[in-house]
């Protein structure tokens, strides 16, 4: 028996495979990111990226999954009313582009498994990530497969609930390596005031380099052609203070609320602590690492990397 399909269904079904989709991918990004943090590469590491990493797939996860599960179950509760709706060419159409895309992922994944193989270059880090890959692929996969020779409601629960309940642990493991919404607050308050002395650093010495003295205070940085303002505390609202050492050396401080160089505490359990060089938390430069509270940054300047700009009179 033919069934056409519905504006409705064409809707449902879309929506569906696009939330799976979706789901899929953030779930996958967000274990790659585990993994990067547990088994953290030396030459290619920052903390804060797998932070924003786990961040923005746990977000989506949250909001998309919920949309899968709650499509799947109106449609579910659609086909107990009507079976026959099972065989819309258009759900059947997106099941086999599904099993399709999941087939060559598994191949491709496999390829590469063997390739590394071959090439000597088989680490932890790549394991885990293919075999997640695999895993995933395999399931979906198998899903479907089985869903166009078989229908149970029961079973179909049951995969749903063990989706949820792996996608909920998954979501959860991020509060532990990211923190809590306070911490990652604090930590984007430190950034911030890293990048407000850097820029701070910049306008000293090119106020120095053009008229050969360090400014008595940071008001004196204010340009009204170029624009640049002093910048403040983004949490307090507060100057940032600024003190001259000698002719060629000045001292910035701020007070911070995070550690720059070391991982937020309670979260660097999985790290390698004998790994070279050491695992940044941030991806700042060594001399802007900071701990917590008031922190100065002395800073003097080479006249020979920072020669004085010489003015010509005609």
């Amino acid at each position: 028996m033919t069934v056409k399909t519905t504006p409705k269904d064409f809707f449902m079904h879309l929506l569906g495979f696009a939330a799976l989709y979706a789901s899929i991918v953030s779930f996958l990004a967000l274990v790659f990111a585990y993994v990067d943090v547990i088994f953290p590469d030396p030459l290619s590491f920052y903390y804060a990226n797998s932070l924003s990493q786990i961040r923005l797939s746990s977000s989506v996860l949250l909001i998309i999954f919920p949309v899968f599960i709650l499509i799947s179950w109106l449609i579910a509760k659609d086909f107990a009313q009507e079976p026959e709706k099972r065989n819309i060419k258009f759900r059947k159409w997106l099941i086999y582009f599904t099993l399709f895309v999941a087939a060559i992922t598994v191949i491709v994944d496999l390829i590469t498994l063997i390739f590394n193989f071959y090439s000597g270059e088989l680490t932890t880090r790549f394991l885990l990530k293919t075999l997640a890959v695999l895993v995933v692929a395999l399931a979906v996969f198998h899903y479907y497969f089985k869903g166009l020779k078989q229908s149970s409601s029961q079973k179909s629960r049951a995969v749903a609930w063990l989706a949820s309940a792996v996608v909920l642990a998954a979501i959860v493991a991020g509060f532990f390596l990211v923190g809590t919404p306070a911490q990652q607050r604090a930590r984007r308050f430190d950034e911030q005031r890293v990048n407000d002395l850097q820029s701070i650093q910049y306008q000293i010495i090119n106020y120095w380099q053009n008229k050969g003295k360090l400014p008595a205070s940071l008001d004196l940085l204010t340009d009204s052609i170029s624009g640049f303002t002093p910048p403040v505390d983004p949490q307090t609202q507060n100057s940032y203070d600024y003190s001259i050492k000698d002719s060629l050396g000045f001292e910035l401080c701020a007070d911070f609320k995070t550690d720059s160089g070391k991982i937020p505490s309670g979260q660097n359990m999985f790290i390698f602590k004998d790994m070279s060089p050491p695992i940044r938390a941030y991806p700042y430069q060594d001399n802007w690492e900071h701990g917590m509270g008031e922190i100065c940054f002395d800073r003097t300047i080479d006249p020979e990397f920072y020669p004085k700009v010489e003015r010509k009179i005609y």
